[in-house]
C-alpha cells in the first residue's frame, strides 16, 4: 500500500518537474538574444530535454496567425492528463 502510494506520487513528481521544465523553456523562448552565455547554454540544454516532445504536437498543430505557437499548452494539457490518468489507473 506504501510502495503504491510512493509510486504514485513520484510519477506526479516527474511529471510535474517535466512540466515546468517545459514552461521555463517556453518563457526563455521569448527572451532576445538568448542564444549566447550562460543563458543559452541552459537554453540549449533545456531544448534538448523538451523539443522531442514538443515537437509530437507542432506537427499537428500549426501556429496561430504564422506566429502564436499553442502547441506548449496542449503538450502540457496532455502531459498532465496523461499523468493523472495513469495515476488513476495504478
Amino acid at each position: 500500500m506504501l510502495l503504491m502510494y510512493s509510486v504514485k506520487r513520484f510519477i506526479l513528481w516527474l511529471c510535474d518537474a517535466y512540466s515546468l521544465i517545459i514552461f521555463v523553456y517556453v518563457l526563455m523562448s521569448w527572451i532576445p538574444n538568448h542564444q549566447f552565455g550562460t543563458v543559452g547554454k541552459v537554453y540549449r540544454v533545456l531544448g534538448t530535454l523538451c523539443d522531442p516532445y514538443l515537437n509530437l504536437f507542432k506537427r499537428f498543430i500549426p501556429p496561430i496567425g504564422g506566429y502564436v505557437d499553442i502547441s506548449p499548452i496542449v503538450a502540457l494539457l496532455v502531459l498532465q492528463l496523461v499523468s493523472r490518468f495513469v495515476v488513476g489507473i495504478l
